[in-house]
């Protein structure tokens, strides 16, 4: 395979909490950009930065050096692929960021080989805040020829590029982001249920603080999620239905691997009752009202 050039060029399919800090972040680093988005309103707001918005996941691909997909789960990657295959030129690149999980890499594994398509297994760690400051981490495994396509891409929107493999099919980088994800999420939870336990034993939080402050048992996002659920502030940087469904990714791929994740299983049970609950699209803290069985104080 040739060596093929730095993209100008880049279809960012999906636009969601992550896929609109990211497309800004590609515009205003100078590449030529086109976005769809299921729902195009919620894509509209990019105009103002030089994104091409388009109706179509087809017109967003039409002529991209270098597609990005960043949509919500693996099935809804596959479906918008579909749609955009006609305009899909044999050997594009393709920078798959969605957290998709393992079966469904192997799926769109598959697409990408019976449409000549060079797949990059990209998933990225960060939050909302991240996504709009270009501050991801970007995980990546692909073909070493097809790497310069997507530098600009990657510089874009994370602050480093952690390249794992030399073959998408492999899921180097899947698997890291699960195992990544399987440790954020579990933090999550224990930063929501010891400070349900606190209120409900009617410690001060503070003192908890006061207590751990400096030592091994110190947590910077543990202070910086507590903070954001006492101020009431839920405004998601990952929604706690979409926490859930990577929850469950991590128990299917530890199964697959004789693995059991009695914690992680636990933790997806919580998210789904904070969802039941009214909590799904707020930030995954909200598994704090999982605790109760009526109002939390």
């Amino acid at each position: 395979m040739t060596e093929q050039l730095p993209a100008t060029s880049v279809a960012v399919l999906g636009t969601g909490i992550m896929g609109s800090g990211m497309a800004r972040n590609l515009a205003r680093s100078g590449l030529d950009v086109r976005a769809w988005n299921r729902t195009r309103s919620k894509a509209e707001p990019l105009t103002a930065d030089g994104v091409r918005v388009t109706d179509t996941p087809a017109e967003a691909v039409d002529g991209a050096d270098a597609v990005l997909t960043i949509l919500y789960d693996g099935a809804a990657t596959l479906e918008t692929m579909r749609q955009a295959a006609p305009a899909l030129c044999p050997g594009t690149v393709w920078a798959q960021a969605t957290t998709a999980g393992l079966d469904a890499l192997e799926s769109l594994a598959a697409f990408a080989r019976e449409n000549d398509l060079a797949l990059i297994d990209s998933p990225v760690l960060g939050t909302k805040q991240p996504a709009e400051s270009g501050q991801l981490l970007v995980l990546a495994s692909g073909p070493n020829a097809v790497r310069p396509v997507v530098w600009p891409v990657f510089d874009a929107i994370g602050s480093r590029t952690v390249w794992v493999g030399e073959s998408a099919e492999e899921a180097a980088a899947t698997r890291l982001k699960l195992v990544l994800n399987s440790w954020v999420l579990n933090v999550t939870h224990g930063t929501a249920e010891a400070l349900a336990l606190a209120k409900g034993l009617g410690v001060d939080w503070q003192h908890f603080l006061d207590a751990v402050e400096g030592g091994p048992l110190d947590n910077g996002y543990m202070r910086a999620k507590s903070a954001q659920l006492l101020r009431g502030d839920l405004e998601p940087s990952f929604a706690t239905r979409t926490a859930e469904k990577d929850a469950r990714l991590i128990v299917e791929a530890g199964r697959r691997a004789g693995v059991r994740l009695d914690v992680t299983a636990a933790g997806a049970e919580r998210f789904r009752r904070a969802t039941g609950a009214g909590h799904g699209d707020e930030d995954m803290v909200a598994s704090y009202f999982a605790s109760f069985d009526g109002e939390a104080p």
